[in-house]
């Protein structure tokens, strides 16, 4: 897998925008990328199976804050109070619309 990492990351309007190190600039809708949070409280951990009921996260949703998480993911608050969600550089490039995904 390449070692891509984000250059910039923005939180605009209506998504996040991350711009790459490969020059690949991406666009996650905010709504989208919470629903494909992958933390304990939204995915149990034995099974894999979803906890988190997409009719809990409101349409109007939005990250208000980011921050890098060590050298491999960035973790978003939300405005529905979510903040535990870790999201691998990774998921986010295989998240990006149009993106084949990594191995």
């Amino acid at each position: 897998m390449a070692n891509e990492r984000p250059l910039s990351v923005v939180l605009d309007a209506d998504s996040v925008v991350i711009a790459w190190s490969d020059g690949r600039e991406c666009r996650y809708g905010y709504r989208d990328l919470r629903l494909a949070c992958a933390c304990a409280a939204c995915i149990e951990e034995m099974s894999g199976r979803r906890l988190l009921n997409p009719a809990t996260v409101p349409l109007d949703i939005i990250a208000v804050d980011q921050m890098q998480v060590g050298r491999y993911a960035l973790q978003f608050l939300w405005s529905d109070g979510h903040a535990t969600g870790i999201y691998p550089f990774r998921m986010l490039r295989e998240l990006c619309a149009g993106a084949a995904p990594e191995s």
